[in-house]
């Protein structure tokens, strides 16, 4: 792999120990898949934050790194298992809590932000299309791919660390220009009806593809809070990091006009695989005790939603709507926190329910309406689930 002298003074230890260990890891992760160089980053996001996940040898990794090195640029969490300032009212345990806040403590301590989220591009660290990035959350990575235009791997937590350390990644896979153009097509004969919808056609499409990259002709035009839930089905089910909708993502012309894509192979998907993987994705017949949205994270928008949906009406059931710590400010000051606190509902911040703990409380069905936390949720946490829009969950657990 060919360095700038800047790269190479790093790898030799000229900026310090930390940085040169950094260097050696991320070069040897190059050479693996035939990086012919580094590539400059403007941001990373990293995961492995969640005490449930990586347990305490992540946090003894996590810690020792922070006293060697700190990170060059913008630098974000991963959702963490609990939320920090609301961990008693929700039911978490003060053990875990102690373990969750010292990893954060030591994420910070390399001058990684406490803000921890799936949905950095809704809070600031939103990259402009073309620019390189090391982001490892599956459905932060298949967004900025997709939507923004952004070029990420889907690294693992370390390797995202490590290169905001050193402010270089390996120039491999999605770096490559060439390496993003569509693998399969998707021919989608439904009008969309609703956000699980999009979801269960993530769920459906990623399953046939695993890595390779969807190129997708729907009849609807699509927001981003449903490109959003379509990409982090497509990374669940299978892992897929990058993905295109015809006269929507930024890329999907020039996926279009590379010559091969008229060879493509074609899969046609109607109304019945849609209603299909729908029904696969609730796995009881009982109502939700706790009905948990935002995965990912909840924008202001998806929240307004909630709130439209809450006001005036009382929940017999729990509501926690997952999003980060300054979504749910500007929830406060719209007024919506308000409004869904008053209807017996939760804000919950920094967290969500598939790397939360939340199979040691005591809830037995949770309603969501995320493809994703329906497919993670019955195998991370032992819980059943009940698929279905926010409107109908909501009604579900409303009196």
């Amino acid at each position: 792999m060919e360095l700038t002298k800047y790269e190479q003074d790093m790898y030799d230890g000229e900026y310090g120990e930390g940085k040169a260990e950094c260097m050696e890891i991320l070069t040897s992760l190059g050479k693996i898949y035939n990086a012919e160089k580094m590539v400059p980053i403007t941001s990373a996001q990293v995961s492995g934050v969640s005490y449930k996940t990586i347990g305490d040898a992540g946090l003894d990794f996590v810690v020792d790194l922070g006293k060697k090195a700190d990170v060059e640029l913008e630098t974000m969490l991963n959702p963490a298992g609990v939320d920090i300032e609301n961990w008693q009212e929700l039911g978490f345990s003060e053990e875990f809590t102690k373990k969750q806040i010292d990893i954060i403590n030591g994420y910070e301590s390399c001058g990684v932000m406490s803000t921890c989220t799936c949905t950095p591009y809704l809070i600031g660290n939103t990259p402009l299309i073309n620019e390189h990035v090391a982001w490892s959350e599956s459905s932060a990575v298949c967004y900025v791919n997709s939507v923004i235009g952004a070029r990420t791997n889907r690294e693992g937590g370390p390797s995202a660390l490590l290169a905001a350390i050193v402010g270089r990644t390996p120039y491999y896979g999605n770096h490559i220009l060439e390496n993003r153009t569509a693998d399969m097509v998707f021919d989608v004969d439904y009008d969309f009806k609703n956000e699980i919808d999009y979801g269960a056609l993530g769920y459906f499409v990623g399953q046939i593809v695993n890595d390779k990259k969807p190129y997708f002709r729907l009849n609807d035009r699509v927001s981003r809070n449903n490109l959003k839930l379509l990409g982090a089905a497509l990374a669940s089910s299978g892992a897929v990091s990058l993905y295109h909708v015809e006269n929507v993502t930024p890329e999907a012309d020039y996926a279009r006009c590379d010559e091969s894509f008229d060879e493509l192979e074609v899969v046609n998907i109607d109304e019945s695989d849609i209603k299909k993987t729908i029904e696969k994705l609730t796995t009881t017949d009982k109502l939700p005790d706790l009905v948990c949205l935002g995965c990912p994270h909840a924008s202001i928008s998806e929240i307004q939603e909630v709130a439209q949906l809450l006001r005036g009406r009382k929940l017999k059931g729990d509501l926690w709507i997952c999003t980060s710590k300054a979504i749910k400010a500007i929830s406060e000051q719209c007024g919506y926190l308000d409004i869904i606190e008053k209807a017996g509902g939760k804000i919950v911040s920094d967290t969500c329910m598939v790397v939360a703990p939340v199979e040691e409380l005591d809830y037995e069905v949770i309603g969501v309406n995320s493809a994703k936390a329906a497919n993670y949720v019955p195998n991370m946490a032992n819980l059943d689930v009940v698929y279905d829009t926010v409107e109908n969950l909501i009604n579900m657990i409303s009196e």
